[in-house]
């Protein structure tokens, strides 16, 4: 059996990334259900004494696994974030921001235009400012846990296809 040259394997990222909730906005997201639930409750019988906690506690769960579901990743010449992608040719430079950079580039000033995918849970960022003539969007701005490796990667992989 051979592999044809057209059908290559995904390279593995240089750079991947899940943005979770921390432990924390779990405890208090299934703790609100929980408490919403006992004031449904309150004490009666029947289906009132089963049916707010059976529906609102899976439902905080799946809520708070659906803000949790954002994947970041430098891979195959891309940087995606989530169903986003751009090639990383159209990469002029990557600024990493802590929580007070990314503050003043999403503040009064910010550009409409701009892309944003912001976790407020998650201080770091990285602003990708795009050289595309033909995109109206004058940069990118992701939260992450670790915006220097984050900025490194997008570089070293714009580096490598030029």
């Amino acid at each position: 059996m051979s592999v044809s040259p057209s059908h290559t394997a995904p390279s593995v990222p240089a750079y991947a990334e899940r943005l979770r909730l921390p432990w924390w906005l779990w405890l208090a997201g299934l703790a609100t259900a929980a408490l919403l639930a006992v004031e449904l409750w309150m004490g009666a019988t029947g289906v009132r004494a089963w049916l707010p906690f059976v529906v609102l506690l899976p439902a905080a769960a799946a809520g708070l696994a659906w803000l949790g579901r954002i994947r970041i990743a430098v891979a195959d010449g891309e940087f995606r974030v989530d169903d986003a992608r751009l090639p990383v040719r159209f990469v002029a430079d990557v600024v990493a921001l802590d929580a007070e950079g990314r503050r003043e580039v999403l503040g009064v000033g910010a550009d409409p235009l701009a892309f944003v995918v912001q976790r407020p849970w998650i201080s770091g960022a990285v602003q990708v400012v795009l050289d595309d003539p033909d995109d109206p969007t004058p940069f990118w701005v992701v939260s992450t846990r670790h915006p220097v490796e984050l900025a490194e990667a997008l570089l070293a992989a714009r580096d490598a296809t030029r």
